[in-house]
């Protein structure tokens, strides 16, 4: 099978402080040996806690972080060989929508120059073609083309997101990462959001990986799914199949959260104990042993593969077969 985008043993390490007083650096790997494939047309949840490694995994995919090791191979050409001439040319494909619609856009900058500034760059517009083109990507995320003359503070939360989807779809790339792009939005507003996406992504044929913390919004959007937990992919799944029948603790932990919206429905749940813990000092063996009912004295010490239960279902734990026991009621 042949896909857009492969990941192989990503690693992104940040040197962190130790103290005030120390002089001396830790190391904090953000992203610890994550792999997965994305097909043409397809979208790829991420979704896990704050802190996990999403975020980075997301940048350094597309090289705004530079990754320490491991292979990105997009269209069968890996991204990592390539100059910063390359780079740049091979961005037309690769964008990205960012967490926060206010910090992302520039306050001085209008809405003409923010969408139009992708087609300067690459020589692809100027003039009146420029302003017909930002006018008619505009419309296409739901905007009026009066609003070209305007400015960032001019709009609303999810206005500027929309201003933010038209720059990424600029240069009609073939795969977009969607850093949390609704989390910073009001609820009815993130809905608004997600089915514009969907349907630009039917328009354009275009490719997802949709990095999220909100499971409700995971389900509704994803193909897939994969669940991290500090820097490393714990289960990797089409989407129905985690709602239904979770293979990792930490995944079946983040189901029993979510809300249910029924008032007399019961479900059994089996809560995490222990605090998270620091990426600083992740724990031995399987990062997750702290918190997971389900832990042995084998987690401890060895660290689990991400074996394939069938159907393309991966799972990172020793016990995968006990997992879902307290499984949530749907």
């Amino acid at each position: 099978m042949n896909h857009l985008l492969e990941v192989r043993d990503l690693c992104k390490t940040f040197q962190v402080s130790a103290g005030p007083l120390s002089g001396s650096h830790l190391p904090l790997k953000a992203v610890d040996g994550v792999s997965f494939n994305l097909r043409a047309g397809e979208t790829l949840g991420l979704v896990g806690e704050s802190g996990c490694g999403k975020s980075t995994t997301g940048k350094a995919i597309l090289r705004l972080l530079e990754p320490d090791s491991g292979e990105i191979c997009f269209d069968g050409e890996n991204l990592l060989a390539l100059s910063s001439r390359q780079m740049r040319h091979r961005r037309r494909d690769l964008q990205m929508i960012f967490q926060d619609p206010y910090s992302s856009l520039n306050p001085r900058m209008q809405v003409m120059d923010i969408v139009g500034e992708p087609l300067k760059i690459h020589g692809l517009a100027k003039g009146r073609a420029l302003r017909q083109e930002v006018a008619r990507l505009l419309q296409t995320v739901g905007m009026e083309a009066t609003c070209l003359n305007r400015y960032p503070h001019e709009f609303s939360g999810g206005q500027r997101q929309r201003i933010g989807i038209a720059r990424a779809l600029a240069l009609k790339p073939r795969l977009i990462v969607a850093d949390e792009p609704v989390s910073a939005l009001d609820l009815s507003i993130q809905a608004q959001v997600v089915n514009l996406m969907q349907d630009i992504q039917q328009q354009f044929d275009l490719t997802y990986l949709f990095i999220a913390h909100d499971l409700s919004i995971i389900e509704h959007i994803s193909d897939r799914i994969a669940v991290m937990y500090l820097g490393r992919i714990v289960e990797m799944t089409p989407a129905e199949e985690l709602y239904r029948n979770p293979r990792h603790p930490y995944s079946e932990a983040l189901l029993n959260a979510v809300p249910v919206p029924d008032p007399h429905a019961r479900r059994q749940k089996r809560p995490l104990t222990g605090e998270i813990p620091s990426p600083l000092h992740p724990p031995s063996g399987c990062h997750f042993h702290p918190r997971c009912p389900y832990a042995r004295e084998r987690c401890r010490h060895e660290a689990p593969a991400l074996n394939d239960w069938g159907g393309g279902h991966l799972a990172a734990c020793h016990f995968s077969e006990e997992v879902g026991r307290y499984r949530i009621a749907r």
